[in-house]
């Protein structure tokens, strides 16, 4: 406990040195792979890739970039919009629905529509006997494009969707009321008002753009992450793979601190207005048709066809159930202990950030950058440290579990930080008038008022570790496999088919908490 010189009462404002230590540790856990990178690229001229290769993944990637970015711009604003201001048939539905592509895999939606659209799939098959040929095909950059953009579209979808939802969209009823026309309201109005939320939302899609590995390796595509993925199983080499991931830690920096700086707009433009949000407004006739078919459309294509195809063709297919059960098994036991260990460390730096915020970016950093690479920062320190615990089978699994919590820990402090913001300074106050240190008042004021946040923060994180494939086919043990791995090693032998069941086990898994986080946002922004 802080006290003054005087030996009276603990002064408010500093944070105790307990809560300081835990919440900067917590906060190097998230630096320590980035730094890893550093040390790997920079302390070694053994790196076995050409300078073309670099560039040839570098352009790869921002010609991805610039198909997805605007995609998921122009979806996922569509559909706040239409869900926000408007109401149709089906909207009760759609408010959700459209967020539920976020519990499927990105590889996943690769799966069934490569499936379905490859030569002998039942499109071409159907194209084929109307007489129309069409020679295409969507494993190319236009396709992991297309495939990206259906996936990642909700990012943008919800974070527009909270501005609109909130006391500052009133300005859209204001507009409505003095005359203006839809087509004026929403690009005079609406844009700007949406302009910070469109932004923060695309940073995030643009990050998971380039985290991505599953999708982008089985449609052919040669990203940055698959060369990280690539100099380290086909050249053995980890000065070659942090070579590759420097330059997406430049973009994954950049990204965060435009996310950033334009969350911080969306939220000061919401707080000057007061009252309550928007009313929507009724649609009749073709209108209500036309914002329907939209919904349904981003819905099916999104979540329903992928889906729906892989469970026809695994029903075909006796699954390896013994195989599957334990993939199951661990990739629950990994998720579980993934979003325990990541729930310590963000409520540590929860706690800390109220009064020292750099901990809160320097573990933002970890959120921004790649799984692949951050797998590859972490084989350099514990290289340091492996020849204790060569070939253990738990050395193997607490290195992957610090990858996921040094990873996802920002999206854990993100809910725990809102539930923070409820309670008022006057109840620490309090506690520490009657004597409780600042780490005692966090442990028996703060952490029992936040146990709803701190669920939504675990349940996060413990669907982004089922869907994490580059870090654990990096760093999980020999001969461990998790549903994600066990679906792209049959995806790599084209067995499509059996690659439906450990899809259909993730999506069980992560479908009904993402349905449940969707409802809970949308709750507690009504």
């Amino acid at each position: 406990m802080i006290r003054s010189r005087s030996g009276g009462r603990p002064r408010p404002g500093r944070p105790s040195s307990i809560l300081h230590g835990l919440a900067l540790g917590a906060a190097g856990v998230a630096i320590v792979p980035l730094v890893g990178v550093i040390i790997a690229a920079l302390g070694s001229t053994n790196a076995r890739f050409a300078s073309a290769d670099l560039l040839r993944y570098g352009l790869t990637s921002l010609g991805l970039l610039a198909l997805v970015l605007p995609g998921v711009s122009i979806l996922g604003c569509a559909a706040a919009w239409l869900v926000s201001l408007y109401r149709f048939p089906g909207r009760s539905v759609f408010v959700w629905a459209l967020a539920l592509p976020l519990a499927l895999p990105a590889f996943a939606l690769a799966y069934g529509y490569a499936d379905l659209l490859d030569v002998g799939g039942p499109f071409r098959v159907w194209l084929r006997d109307a007489g129309l040929g069409w020679t295409g095909s969507i494993r190319n950059l236009w396709g992991a494009g297309l495939i990206l953009t259906l996936a990642f579209y909700p990012y943008v979808y919800l974070t527009v969707r909270s501005v609109l939802a909130t006391p500052a969209a009133r300005t859209l009823e204001a507009a409505r009321l003095l005359g203006a026309s839809p087509l004026s309201l929403a690009l005079r109005v609406g844009l700007p008002l949406a302009r910070p939320a469109v932004a923060a939302g695309a940073a995030l899609a643009a990050m998971e753009t380039l985290a991505d590995y599953g999708a982008v390796q089985f449609l052919g595509v040669q990203t940055l992450t698959t060369g990280v993925v690539r100099a380290w199983f086909v050249l053995g080499s980890v000065e070659s793979a942090a070579r590759l991931a420097l330059p997406l830690l430049a973009v994954a920096a950049l990204l965060l601190w435009l996310e950033r700086q334009n969350r911080a707009g969306r939220y000061a433009g919401s707080a000057r207005a007061e009252g309550p949000a928007i009313s929507p407004v009724r649609l009749r006739g073709w209108p209500a048709a036309l914002a329907s078919g939209f919904c349904g459309a981003l819905v099916t294509f999104g979540l329903l066809v992928p889906l729906g195809w892989l469970t026809i063709g695994a029903i075909d297919i006796t699954p390896e159930m013994g195989r599957l059960v334990r993939a199951a098994l661990n990739s629950l036991g990994l998720g579980l202990a993934g979003a325990a260990a990541t729930l310590v460390l963000a409520g540590a730096i929860a706690l800390g950030a109220r009064r020292i915020p750099v901990t809160a970016r320097l573990a933002s950093l970890g959120y921004a950058t790649p799984g692949a690479v951050m797998a590859i920062g972490l084989l350099v320190p514990a290289s340091a440290v492996w020849s204790g615990f060569a070939g253990s089978t738990l050395a193997a699994l607490a290195l992957l579990i610090f990858a996921y919590a040094a990873r996802l820990m920002a999206a854990a402090v993100e809910p725990l930080d809102a539930g923070l913001a409820r309670i008022t300074p006057a109840m620490g106050e309090a506690a520490r008038l009657l004597g409780q240190g600042e780490a005692a008042t966090a442990w028996k004021i703060h952490l029992p008022m936040i146990a709803g946040p701190a669920l939504t923060a675990a349940l996060i994180v413990f669907v982004d570790v089922l869907k994490e494939l580059p870090a654990t086919l990096i760093l999980r043990p020999f001969n461990f496999d998790t549903l994600a791995v066990m679906a792209d090693n049959y995806a790599r032998d084209e067995r499509l088919a059996n690659a439906g069941w450990p899809v259909l086990a993730i999506v069980l898994l992560t479908l009904p908490v993402t349905w449940w986080l969707t409802g809970r946002i949308g709750a507690a922004r009504g």
